[in-house]
């Protein structure tokens, strides 16, 4: 009965991380910017631990896998389109594009095309063991959720428009799948040595969710991309 209930373990902390991708995609469609980013941190807090665990644990299995990424393209692919597509509801549209503001809502679905994309190529890319080619979808629909909450009054001032929104999205969406050599912040261990990038990225996240609060998320993807690069060697 206790090896039952251990194996199920790391599966229902995935479950969790559904469970918050479903809340966080309803508050997106009704613009309940807060709850939906809320709600993909929470489902970011158990997408850690659920790996974590079934390490610990030595109950990795092949279903959880697969659970795992059902759920992060709902928590990390679907939320975070649920969100650009609210946004392009109430964006501004200049003249040119008004003809096709009852369709562009529909091209925020890219992001959860894409998310699918990335995290199949994951499971089947032997080089992503220890690092990740392409941006997470975590790290994606933080951006979207944060970059919302933190620059909403911008975002649908006439300073921006649709087009720039779709811009972002197509962006976004091909960082997903793109030869793009970025580090793993999963740690192995608490050593300085094996986890080095890592305890760097944490050091100067913090003050940037402190300094700019919800918006900092944004500034915390922007400068995991660059510490990324920075720090690639072939």
């Amino acid at each position: 009965m206790a090896n039952v209930i251990t194996r199920n373990i790391p599966n229902t902390i995935t479950s969790c991380n559904l469970f918050c991708g479903c809340i966080a995609s309803y508050m997106a469609f009704h613009c309940k910017y807060e709850l939906a980013l809320l709600f993909i941190v929470l489902g970011a807090t158990f997408d850690f631990f659920d790996g974590m665990t079934a390490r610990l644990l030595h109950v990795s299995s092949p279903i959880g896998k697969e659970l795992d990424s059902l759920a992060d393209d709902i928590t990390f692919g679907l939320a975070p389109a649920a969100i650009a597509f609210s946004l392009f509801k109430e964006v501004h549209y200049p003249d040119f594009l008004l003809p096709l503001s009852g369709i562009m809502p529909y091209t925020a679905f890219l992001i959860a095309v894409f998310s699918a994309l990335r995290l199949a190529k994951f499971n089947l890319d032997e080089r992503q063991t220890s690092s990740f080619i392409g941006m997470p979808t975590p790290a994606n629909a933080l951006f979207w959720g944060s970059l919302t909450v933190g620059a909403h009054n911008f975002l649908v001032s006439d300073h921006f428009n649709a087009l720039y929104l779709f811009i972002l999205v197509v962006v976004m969406s091909l960082l997903l799948v793109a030869e793009l050599p970025m580090f793993s912040l999963k740690f192995k261990d608490l050593s300085w040595g094996h986890n080095k990038i890592s305890y760097i990225f944490l050091i100067v996240s913090i003050p940037l969710l402190i300094i700019f609060q919800l918006s900092g998320f944004a500034a915390v993807i922007v400068w995991y991309i660059i510490l990324s690069l920075l720090t690639y060697k072939k």
